[in-house]
């Protein structure tokens, strides 16, 4: 819309920012229709005057007759200048021209999400940001347990704090999963998988029950989204390391296979994980129909994968739907090595963990 009284700023505007091409070009065509409008009446003018100048002949001379023609002329010339400055006069509507503001969409779940009949692909960053849960603090905050080692096969209450930079403890997590906080224990020798879910006290303690049946070392991550000050949440992997004292002896690791028995199911994952790529895993147990299959934690299943050595956390990212029939996961494999995978599933109102290795 044009708005009169903001005319002469929007001609300045124009001129002063020489890039705006596409915009002079109306007004090149508005410009062309007032000359040629000028030029006809140019033209009905000299015609005029031709008229004029044999009945004057007599009476004004040559002189005369020359100067009531230049004055017609600058007459018309001024015209023509004033039409070419009217027609230059219309500000430029960039809010119409401007494209709506867009984002995209958003899985429930996690914030990423893939569409039907997606294959192998990648995504900035992908590699060594899909490794978390190697440091106790990321983000601004840190997990504070109160005890950092138990008796072998004692059940014991594990207590922990997750602390921001002001040294409060958090209080405010977003719900992911159906759940405020996961808390998963994989040994050192990729033993010993749990995944629990802790409560948490009004001073921001979190209490869960923990039973670690053999001696060695563990790795306790804390899976979590805190919800900072403006509304707006921070995914956050924190792991911490945990001691049973006793004579350890690790537990080899079993070959890549891609079949795995959880309770009375053979589990079947297809896929092949990829370095740097981020490829599609389904679960399917077999003899089960897809209809027996139960949500369990608001989706059909739960994909952990832990790198050996540095016990690297490996993000991954689920479907919140069946596909064909199978539960399927999108996993970027960080670097070369060897991984455990630990998926999670219900039937019959019972969770199975069907665990499986990976070589890469």
């Amino acid at each position: 819309m044009t708005r009169p009284a903001a005319a002469p700023r929007a001609v300045v505007t124009e001129r002063v920012g020489a890039p705006v091409v596409t915009e002079a070009a109306p007004t090149t065509t508005g410009t062309t229709a007032t000359t040629t409008g000028t030029t006809a009446t140019t033209t009905g003018t000299t015609a005029a005057v031709a008229e004029i100048a044999p009945a004057r002949g007599s009476r004004l001379g040559n002189t005369g007759l020359a100067l009531l023609v230049g004055g017609l002329v600058v007459a018309l010339l001024a015209g023509f200048g004033l039409g070419r400055l009217g027609s230059g006069t219309r500000p430029v509507d960039r809010t119409a021209a401007a494209p709506p503001v867009t984002g995209a969409a958003v899985s429930a779940g996690d914030g990423h999400q893939h569409g039907p009949g997606t294959g192998a692909h990648t995504h900035p960053g992908d590699g060594a940001a899909q490794v978390t849960g190697l440091s106790v603090n990321a983000g601004g905050y840190t997990v504070q347990p109160e005890a950092r080692t138990q008796p072998a096969g004692v059940r014991a209450d594990y207590r922990f704090r997750i602390v921001g930079t002001d040294g409060q403890p958090a209080t405010r997590f977003a719900v992911v999963h159906d759940k405020q906080l996961h808390l998963v224990v994989v040994g050192r020798d990729l033993s010993g998988y749990q995944h629990l879910h802790p409560t948490m006290a009004a001073d921001g303690t979190w209490t869960v029950p923990l039973t670690l049946a053999r001696p060695g070392g563990y790795r306790i991550y804390a899976d979590f989204s805190v919800t900072a000050a403006d509304g707006s949440t921070v995914p956050l992997v924190l792991g911490v390391d945990h001691q049973v004292p006793g004579a350890h002896t690790p537990v080899p690791l079993p070959p890549a296979a891609p079949r795995s028995t959880a309770g009375p199911f053979t589990v079947t994952m297809t896929g092949t994980p990829t370095v740097g790529v981020t490829v599609p895993l389904s679960f399917r147990p077999d003899g089960v129909e897809p209809a027996r299959l139960e949500r369990y934690l608001g989706a059909y299943g739960h994909l952990v994968v832990v790198r050996e050595g540095d016990l690297g956390y490996v993000h991954v990212h689920p479907e919140q739907e069946l596909v064909d029939g199978t539960v399927r996961f999108w996993l970027t494999a960080p670097s070369t090595g060897r991984y455990r995978a630990f998926f999670d599933f219900q039937v019959d109102g019972k969770v199975h963990t069907a665990q499986y290795t990976l070589d890469l």
